[in-house]
């Protein structure tokens, strides 16, 4: 009989997950998709739920949150157009999984999070446990982004919210892109945004369901 180790089990629910959910619904960005299949998504959920992790839906991460679909992940994540020298700031560390796959295509990632608990955890889970060295974190409104560090030549907001924040277009830097999904509480689109000329030209990508994005620039608590 042929032992298997947990290692195994997830390697083999990875490449699942890839080939069933990110390649069957055509993401084609081969760096995409060998971060896909690098960073272990299991770690990043309670261990009650790491058997779900490469299920195609969204798990709960606490304080009302939760880490997104694997194929929402992946499509977001190509929409940024990604090779390897761009600085990319990210709205709503959450679980950390999202920050993973970016630090796997950036060169470096600065990270936001108004959660204390889910920040902490992110960090000990990227820095301690996989050994990230690219990513910057921050605690606070992640809708007035991170003036400091700014321009970012990519930027991706994890949240819903009404609207672009201008905090965010504003440190946008030049031909820079913004996924993020725009709309309602309960009804949203994932754009694409460019930055031309210092004015944010976006494009509809798909219709999508986030947890509201809470800030100055963001949805009220």
């Amino acid at each position: 009989m042929t032992k298997w180790n947990n290692s195994d089990i997830y390697r083999i629910a990875r490449e699942r997950m890839v080939e069933t959910q990110i390649k069957a619904r055509g993401i084609k960005d081969s760096r995409v998709i060998n971060a896909m299949l690098k960073v272990p998504r299991h770690l990043f959920v309670d261990e009650a739920l790491q058997e779900q992790a490469y299920g195609d839906y969204p798990l709960p991460i606490g304080e009302g949150q939760t880490i997104s679909q694997p194929y929402i992940v992946a499509l977001m994540t190509e929409a940024l157009e990604l090779k390897g020298t761009e600085r990319v700031l990210e709205i709503g560390t959450g679980s950390g999984y999202q920050t993973a796959i970016l630090a796997e295509l950036a060169l470096w990632v600065y990270t936001i999070e108004r959660f204390y608990k889910l920040s902490k955890r992110a960090q000990k889970i990227l820095l301690e446990v996989l050994g990230y060295k690219n990513i910057s974190f921050k605690v606070g409104d992640g809708s007035l982004g991170w003036k400091e560090a700014a321009p970012f030549d990519a930027i991706i907001i994890t949240a819903a919210t009404p609207e672009i924040p201008k905090p965010l277009i504003d440190q946008l830097a030049e031909g820079g892109r913004i996924v993020a999904p725009v709309g309602s509480e309960y009804s949203q689109t994932l754009i694409k945004g460019i930055k031309k000329g210092g004015k944010l030209y976006t494009t509809p990508i798909e219709e999508v369901r986030f947890v509201k994005l809470v800030g100055a620039y963001g949805f009220k608590e």
